[in-house]
């Protein structure tokens, strides 16, 4: 459920609101801004013009660094919903981060209409195990409004020592209130992939990130997966990709190369044709060409997309599931220098090999496959795609798709995805009443 937040104006019943505007020489003015919007030195001449002033006559003497990095936030997320501007602290966290061990609540999040935004929770962490959910919206942290920070701000103020509390307002699609969530921090070691045995025939691998060391966990799963079954005993693997949002290019390209002998596993392209860059398979298939199923829905994001849709052009896997977030661009880290931080800058568009765009769009799975959502959850486990975040990089198409659902069930016997996937690599027909073929319909750009 959508919500907008007002800022107060204060008690506005039975009063009149004055206003009063300043000229450069003091004294009230009534100002007109004629400047050309093509012409940045004018634009910027402004910007300075709006700081002196904000300088020279705010009611509390500001703080010039915390004004820049203020108009620069403001400039970068204006952009689109994923580049950002990151201060020297900021930077330093995601770098913490990306290494795969962190402190906080273990949550995904973006920024959406001014509220932080799950994208998805991390497995076996405190977010996970408080029911946090994808597509929940936070609203309020320790009950302060989240309307007016910066999506840095609010993650550092989910983040605290170990075992200490903190409590998040929760505005959930179908619930009737928002919902009060007091979560224990915890130092999230994020292990990113994690696999078993089925049927001893099987091997199924769960990867729940793109950190530093998601390759070398799926190596050791499909080594391990390997000495316990015989390779003449062996059906196949499933790579569970549901919920994950994504992460390091580098590592998706190593995880879908970990399940190709050679060929390309994504591209980039970006505002010039001389941008285009090709990533290839390296290493080889580990798994000796095992047949190979992967399970994706609407929380599949990002890295998780540029893999499902490798090895599906390359005809090396059959997805299952329902179709994935649609985040098909890439953000560049662009340091900038000592004590200054960092941009995530959008600067170019991810291709599947086949040349189809990722962005907007999502990966489709070939049998799609609706679970059972409990009474108390229906409506609120449709994930919303990137196609429909504010702000949002248009399809390179024009056709964009919506999201679709999100819901794992907890319990393995009714994860119904799960079992088709099993089905399939024993050679079972999907059921014709859970499973059907993915919709093409679109809605308009």
């Amino acid at each position: 459920m959508r919500k907008s937040l007002l800022f107060p104006l204060g008690a506005l019943t039975g009063a009149c609101l004055t206003l009063l505007v300043a000229s450069p020489q003091g004294g009230v003015w009534a100002a007109r801004a004629a400047v050309s919007a093509d012409d940045a030195y004018a634009q910027l001449n402004l910007f300075g013009a709006v700081f002196e002033r904000v300088k020279a006559s705010y009611v509390e003497k500001p703080d010039n660094a915390k004004l820049i990095e203020g108009a620069i936030t403001g400039m970068v997320t204006s952009l689109d919903p994923h580049s950002r501007y990151m201060n020297a602290k900021a930077w330093t966290e995601m770098q913490e981060t990306t290494s795969g061990e962190f402190g906080g609540l273990g949550i995904e999040v973006t920024m959406e209409d001014g509220l932080v935004k799950v994208v998805s929770p991390i497995d076996d962490t405190p977010a996970s195990k408080a029911g946090i959910m994808s597509g929940d919206l936070i609203s309020k942290i320790d009950g302060e409004a989240v309307q007016g920070m910066t999506l840095e701000q609010a993650v550092n103020k989910m983040k605290g020592p170990v075992d200490t509390k903190t409590k998040l307002t929760i505005i959930r699609k179908g619930a009737d209130a928002p919902l009060d969530v007091a979560i224990t921090r915890e130092i999230i070691h994020v292990r990113p992939v994690r696999f078993h045995v089925e049927n001893g025939d099987i091997g199924y691998i769960r990867i729940t990130s793109f950190n530093e060391q998601t390759t070398d966990g799926l190596k050791k799963a499909i080594a391990s997966v390997s000495k316990q079954v015989p390779q003449e005993k062996l059906a196949g693997y499933v790579v569970d990709l549901r919920n994950n949002p994504g992460g390091l290019l580098d590592q998706a390209v190593s995880v879908s190369s970990a399940f190709l002998q050679r060929g390309e596993v994504v591209s980039t392209r970006g505002r010039s044709p001389e941008e285009t860059q090709r990533f290839t398979a390296r290493g080889g298939d580990l798994t000796k060409g095992k047949p190979l199923v992967v399970l994706v829905n609407g929380g599949s994001a990002s890295a998780s997309e540029i893999v499902a849709g490798a090895l599906h052009d390359h005809k090396r896997a059959t997805i299952i599931g329902t179709r994935s977030f649609g985040k098909g661009s890439v953000q560049t880290i662009i340091p900038l220098g000592a004590d200054h931080g960092a941009l995530a800058l959008t600067t170019a568009r991810y291709y599947t090999p086949s040349g189809r765009s990722i962005q907007a769009q999502g990966i489709a799975p070939d049998i799609e496959i609706l679970q059972d959502v409990p009474p108390e959850l229906k409506g609120r486990m449709d994930t919303m795609a990137e196609s429909q975040m504010r702000g949002h990089l248009s399809a390179a198409d024009g056709s964009e798709q919506t999201g679709s659902q999100s819901y794992v069930p907890p319990e393995e016997k009714d994860d119904k995805a799960l079992h088709a996937a099993y089905d399939f690599l024993h050679g079972v027909t999907a059921n014709a009443v859970a499973a059907k073929p993915a919709t093409k319909a679109a809605v308009p750009n």
